[in-house]
């Protein structure tokens, strides 16, 4: 039967060949080559798995719905505290409000609104693709992420999503944008949008911030005020009428005018109408303690978390502000103002620091936030200012520090013009418009004498001077060229804050600390977000510059001649307190700046609008009886602690008239301090022949005709720079032409 069975198998085999030849090897060759296709391919399937697993972890895992744009949130108000737990600030969004539907927005703010952040909103289905691509741009070329957000992204990106500008994020929004188009038409998206942006302070939406900004709901704005409401969203804070710079707001406000009248909303002559309109704010004066520093904390929070977190979040920011000396300072500075308005005087403000550690312990940026004529809410503390002659100690301080003058250097104050190339002659004269012929350094700057100090930075060199400057925390000062000699009295300008941290270098032994205000920030359940982390001290000067610097400022008697021994820079029963003053040529700045190893303080007069003042003097009137008043406050319980001498410092006895180590010839002597690196040569003998004027008896210049030139025996010393002072000379009545590398 087996047999049988294979004979006939055989017999198909043999058929199976004969008229289809190969046909089971073709098969045989078939799954070898799909199994050969899959071995091949094995990797580019498993690369496309990756790609979309990736996909779903990057982008779509935990991805919020669009639908949460309509369902309501809970926010928390976030705190800002002082030093010792005091509430300075609640930042909070009201839960109750109501939202407005779009049909009770008027037209011009839903122009303002579209006109101002997405002109073809109703032409494109989410996405700007030029805005886009400049973003791209950027990102790629510039290192810098930046949005070309529509309103649909906007309100994706407020109310869904986080505030970090990330690769991730900006896919998320993407999808998100997408989908919202899709699920939601152009008018619920506007609306949603007018009621859920973030319009600064507690205004989450137009009809809060209506109410907010203007006391009145959005039906009845004007188109000025839907203008600068429309502008507030691309930066909240910076944009703010409310925050350090209103005048920002008003640049905002016209731009969105501008913006409107390009896109045909509203004609040009409109728009110049509503820049001219008189916009009437709310105030916003209750419930908030230090104004000024309440309100740049929160500016430096929205900076780290954005505005939504801090408004809704929870934050609780521990600042290092004392809010009782807070106060205080804030009384001492309106009180003082209100007595000067006979002189012109309108506004004042105040920083106390801790040299030490670097923290802001008092911020007074007016004398009073509230007070619209004065623009109150301007933080001047942190707004550039001339300083006037508050500057030289920086000078001086690098002549010191390079060996090039010393306590003891003389200088001459007479009547001097600088010549530099292009320019007309620069010829400063001193506060009290006289001259007081050779003059120690120590004297010329105790008595602030300008002559000596611009010869000083012709000592050490205008670009030194500025990068010294920078290294001193003076962030101001920028190209060397955009300056000339008139920076070292004051002619570049500078903020109170950075002058608190250069003259904090002073303070503490030539060592640099950085400011800084916030001490840790929590959430509402107390987990640590942020907590400062002490920074080694950088060194910028020695020790013993820092100490020959306080020293001098320390010295009432080094500034008797100009300020008296009884002049407010001068604090009772603590004369180890050192101090400067400076006033601007035109009456517009008036400062004074003093400090302890312990604490610092730095007062600033004048007026916001840069008007002149009538009279200011330094010493009398103005910055300095408010400082003084500040530091007895804060010294009133301390004991005396006067900088400690380092050991490179040594005293020695000195020619009083030429600041040298007595020589040969005996001379009057004065005590002085050096740094024992830069010791004075000693003095050689006086009397020299030099070229004279005979018909003047003064120096002869180039100026000085050959036939009237005769050399005469007269007590002579070249000072720093290599020019020649004359003791027994008669003093000059016409200026001296320097040139600009200081040679006559």
């Amino acid at each position: 039967m087996r047999s049988k069975k294979n004979r006939r198998s055989k017999r198909k085999r043999i058929l199976t060949n004969l008229f289809w030849p190969g046909k089971k090897k073709k098969s045989r060759s078939r799954r070898h080559a799909k199994k050969t296709r899959w071995q091949r391919n094995r990797l580019l399937y498993l690369l496309i798995a990756l790609y979309f697993l990736s996909l779903y972890l990057i982008v779509f895992k935990d991805l919020p719905l669009p639908t949460q744009l309509q369902t309501d949130s809970y926010p928390v108000s976030t705190q800002i505290f002082d030093r010792h737990g005091n509430l300075l600030y609640e930042i909070y969004t009201d839960k109750n409000r109501t939202p407005i539907n779009l049909d009770e927005v008027p037209n011009h703010v839903l122009w303002a609104t579209i006109a101002s952040e997405d002109k073809n909103f109703y032409h494109h289905q989410g996405f700007a693709f030029q805005g886009m691509f400049r973003a791209a741009y950027n990102t790629l070329f510039k290192g810098s992420l930046q949005g070309g957000s529509t309103i649909t992204q906007q309100l994706v990106k407020n109310s869904l999503l986080t505030p970090e500008r990330t690769i991730r994020r900006k896919l998320r929004e993407v999808v998100l944008t997408w989908t919202t188009e899709i699920i939601y038409s152009k008018d619920t998206i506007l609306e949603m949008y007018l009621n859920q942006v973030p319009y600064g302070g507690t205004a989450w939406g137009i009809q809060a911030a209506s109410m907010m900004y203007f006391d009145k709901p959005v039906s009845e704005l004007s188109l000025a005020e839907a203008a600068l409401l429309a502008g507030l969203p691309a930066s909240p804070t910076r944009f703010s009428p409310f925050g350090s710079n209103p005048e920002l707001a008003r640049g905002r406000q016209e731009r969105v005018l501008d913006q409107m009248a390009e896109t045909e909303y509203i004609t040009k002559k409109e728009a110049q109408e509503a820049k001219k309109a008189e916009l009437e704010f709310s105030s916003v004066g209750t419930g908030i303690n230090a104004p000024h520093f309440s309100l740049w904390i929160r500016q430096l929070a929205v900076e780290k978390f954005g505005e939504k977190r801090v408004a809704q979040g929870g934050l609780r920011i521990t600042t290092t502000l004392d809010l009782d000396l807070q106060n205080k300072v804030q009384e001492i500075v309106a009180n003082e103002i209100n007595q000067l308005d006979r002189y012109l005087i309108s506004n004042g403000a105040a920083l106390v620091t801790k040299p030490q550690t670097g923290e802001i312990l008092a911020m007074v940026g007016s004398k009073d936030y509230f007070d619209q004529e004065i623009d109150g809410n301007v933080n001047v503390t942190l707004r550039p200012r001339q300083p006037g002659s508050s500057i030289k100690p920086l000078t001086y301080a690098l002549s010191f520090e390079k060996g090039l003058l010393t306590p003891a250097s003389v200088l001459n104050d007479v009547p001097t013009c600088f010549k530099v190339t292009g320019q007309p002659l620069y010829c400063p004269v001193n506060y009290d418009y006289s001259f007081h012929g050779p003059t120690g350094v120590r004297f010329a700057l105790g008595n602030s004498y300008n002559i000596p100090a611009v010869k000083a930075l012709g000592v050490v060199g205008l670009t030194e001077f500025v990068e010294f400057a920078n290294q001193m925390g003076i962030s101001t000062f920028t190209d060397p060229a955009n300056y000339g000699l008139s920076i070292t009295l004051g002619g570049g300008e500078v903020t109170m804050y950075d002058m608190a941290q250069a003259f904090g270098v002073f303070a503490h032994q030539g060592l640099k600390t950085d400011l800084y205000v916030i001490e840790r920030i929590q959430d509402w359940e107390n987990h640590l977000l942020f907590e400062y982390e002490d920074r080694p001290a950088k060194r910028i000067l020695s020790s013993a510059t820092a100490y020959l610097i306080s020293h001098i400022l320390t010295d009432n008697n080094a500034r008797a001649a100009t300020f008296g021994t009884r002049s407010d820079l001068f604090v009772k029963d603590h004369p180890e307190v050192a101090a400067k003053t400076g006033t601007t040529n035109d009456l517009r700045d008036n400062w004074t700046i003093g400090f302890t190893p312990d604490f610092l303080t730095v007062v600033w007069v004048g007026n916001n609008d840069n008007t002149p003042m009538s009279r200011v003097a330094s010493g009398v009137i103005g910055a300095s009886p408010i400082w003084n008043e500040i530091m007895t406050e804060i010294l009133k319980e301390q004991k005396e602690r006067w900088p400690l001498k380092p050991e490179e410092v040594v005293g020695l006895q000195v020619c009083s008239q030429t600041g040298l180590l007595p020589g040969d010839q005996p001379c009057e002597t004065r005590f002085e301090y050096f740094h024992k690196k830069y010791l004075p040569d000693r003095q050689p003998a006086m009397q020299r022949g030099i070229a004279v004027d005979r018909t003047t008896s003064q120096l002869a210049t180039i100026k000085t005709p050959p036939e009237n030139m005769e050399i005469k025996e007269h007590s002579v010393y070249w000072d720093p720079l290599g020019t020649p002072v004359c003791f027994d000379c008669v003093f000059p009545a016409e200026a001296i032409i320097m040139n600009a590398d200081f040679t006559l």
